[in-house]
């Protein structure tokens, strides 16, 4: 059976390493490095499809160490000891160069063993991650190491790649193919960044193909109907998940309802509907909050209909609302004032409770003054009267400050006008 074609095209130079231009472009730090030939403990941080196993591929030719290839989610430490067991053999005379790929599955124990055989120089690792590294790998490791962030690839330099797979199944199955230029942008853009992704779609495409006057022919639509079904890189627990969800909520927060729907679209594309509802929720309540507070229940009966109907008829629903987020006026006095009232109770300013407020209506003997002394506003013009309501370790603090929007400044005036109406 033939290797796939993603294998059987891999790049062998960095020249041919498509997007990176950042870490390997003519005078780059990394690309330095690897041109000088003494290659350091490395770990590389990306998304899949990027680019971080063929790196690895070329600077182990370029350095003539022997590559190892080992995956954190099935190797154990006895597979990193055979390794090392090569050191000094034939078989690795120009040194070992481990590439570990995920190495975020592997626990703190194996990490350590890890570092055992990097510090002594037995090998040079260059460990690959999809997740942040300063939150998975041993900091000990992280020492030792230099780590590179690989990007998502963008879809102008897919293409060349695109057209070199191309090429090579033309080659391989000895028929010219003809792509319409639409197609090549449809498999470029739909891979969501994923070279491997765009490189095999190519490969799916031709395999489709239908052959007419001695050519495979792989118009736009054939393109679109085999990668419309290819989803959007997407981790429910990985950092992706909450940098969209982040993005999601800072753009109805900055209220650009545009982007906010486009993140939308990557949460419903993935099916995270739960994620779509919960931070829609939350940006009405800590975003617009007072400002406009009809939006809080507005918004919860859109995420009930969204959440009744499912996917993916919940798009409209969370569509009306995240556009009416993010037009509505801002105000986040709200949480600003829960915040700076929960930071008086956890710095223990937790005084006695008022008299007046207690609820209870008898004194002990002991009371110097007996008698609860509660005013009831009611009972006052304007249904308000001065009386003290914090303890008196917390008097005169003012937690909330109304925001300079129309609701709450109208608020402001009318108490102003009601406590000086009723103190004079």
């Amino acid at each position: 059976m033939s290797a796939p074609l993603a294998e059987r095209i891999r790049p062998q130079t960095l020249d041919e390493i498509v997007g990176q231009r950042h870490l390997l472009g003519e005078g780059r730090p990394l690309r330095r490095i690897i041109e000088s030939g003494e290659i350091p403990n490395l770990v590389f941080y990306g998304p899949s499809g990027v680019g971080k196993t063929t790196l690895a591929s070329i600077i182990a030719k370029r350095t003539k160490k022997q590559l190892y290839k080992l995956n954190g989610t099935s190797a154990t430490t006895a597979d990193i000891r055979a390794v090392v067991g090569k050191v000094g053999t034939l078989e690795a005379v120009n040194g070992i160069l481990l590439y570990l790929d995920e190495i975020q599955y592997f626990n703190k124990k194996q990490q350590q063993t890890l570092l055992e055989f990097i510090e002594n120089g037995d090998i040079t690792l260059i460990a690959s991650t999809t997740e942040n590294p300063y939150f998975y790998i041993y900091n000990a490791i992280l020492s030792r190491s230099t780590v590179f962030e690989f990007k998502t690839v963008e879809p102008d330099e897919i293409i060349p790649a695109v057209k070199r797979a191309f090429r090579i199944l033309s080659k391989e199955r000895g028929l010219p193919i003809e792509v319409d230029d639409n197609a090549l942008r449809r498999i470029a853009t739909a891979c969501g960044g994923d070279v491997r992704k765009a490189i095999n779609a190519a490969e799916l495409c031709t395999l489709a193909a239908e052959e007419k006057d001695n050519a495979l022919h792989i118009p736009e639509a054939l393109a679109r109907e085999l990668t419309q079904s290819s989803a959007p890189r997407y981790d429910r627990e990985g950092d992706e998940h909450y940098d969209i969800v982040s993005a999601y909520q800072k753009s109805m927060r900055g209220s650009d309802p545009d982007a906010a729907l486009y993140y939308l679209a990557r949460l419903l594309a993935a099916g995270d509907l739960p994620s779509a509802c919960r931070r829609l929720m939350v940006c009405a309540c800590e975003d617009v909050g007072l400002a406009y507070p009809q939006i809080i229940p507005i918004v919860k009966a859109a995420v009930d209909a969204a959440q009744m109907v499912g996917l993916p008829e919940a798009r409209i629903p969370l569509a009306d609302a995240v556009i009416l987020v993010s037009q509505a006026p801002k105000s986040n006095t709200g949480e600003a004032s829960i915040n700076a009232a929960m930071a008086d109770v956890q710095a223990g300013k937790i005084g006695a409770i008022p008299r007046q407020l207690q609820n209870k209506h008898y004194d002990g003997d002991d009371a110097a003054r007996k008698g609860q002394f509660y005013q009831y506003p009611h009972a006052f013009p304007h249904h308000w009267v001065q009386q003290q309501y914090l303890p008196d370790i917390l008097k005169g603090t003012v937690y909330y400050t109304p925001g300079d929007n129309k609701n709450e400044q109208s608020f402001a005036a009318y108490w102003q006008h009601i406590k000086h109406h009723n103190e004079s």
